[in-house]
């Protein structure tokens, strides 16, 4: 991870000290490591750049379990489709088609094969990524419902934000 961060250009100094932070010891207040570094696999995943999910894997794989691993590609893909079906729902003035059944299925979200609340902060991450206020407002609900504080919310959310922008920064080069 510190070779990735350290490759992100002068422009990008504020979210290389970012990431520095947001994925030290003590950068995710409210989350254990498997939590910080399950919500950043999905997120590198997210993001799609090749050097950014290379950097976080190899980084998550010492510190995560390999139920992790799977659970951080699960996120990330069924959140590919969510994101874009329930944003399109949530956003269209056409009141209509939230009302309609989504038929699309989605059996990883009720059985991802890790804590229930470790998957949600995952998926709550990428939402954030992705702009989906339903599914934001969806996952913050079931975060808090298994007990995760405001803090640790925010804290998953914060990792979303820098490893997007650390994205960013290594695709500008």
């Amino acid at each position: 991870m510190n070779e990735f961060r350290e490759s992100i250009k002068d422009y990008g100094r504020d979210i290389r000290l970012n990431i520095s932070a947001i994925l030290g010891e003590n950068g995710a207040a409210g989350l254990n490591p498997g939590q910080t570094w399950g919500v950043a696999l999905a997120c590198a995943y997210s993001t799609r750049n090749p050097a950014l999910i290379s950097a976080v894997q190899r980084r998550a794989s010492e510190l995560v379990s390999p139920e992790y691993v799977e659970a951080a590609k699960a996120a990330s893909t069924i959140m590919a489709m969510n994101n874009v079906y329930y944003r399109f729902t949530h956003l269209v003035e056409d009141r209509e088609f939230a009302n309609m059944p989504a038929r699309l299925r989605m059996n990883i979200m009720s059985s991802p094969g890790i804590p229930k609340v470790d998957f949600e902060l995952m998926c709550l991450a990428i939402s954030a990524i992705s702009g989906c206020g339903a599914c934001m407002n969806s996952h913050v609900d079931q975060a808090r419902k298994g007990g995760l504080s405001t803090e640790g919310i925010q804290s998953a959310v914060r990792i979303a934000s820098v490893l997007n922008a650390a994205s960013q920064a290594s695709l500008i080069g």
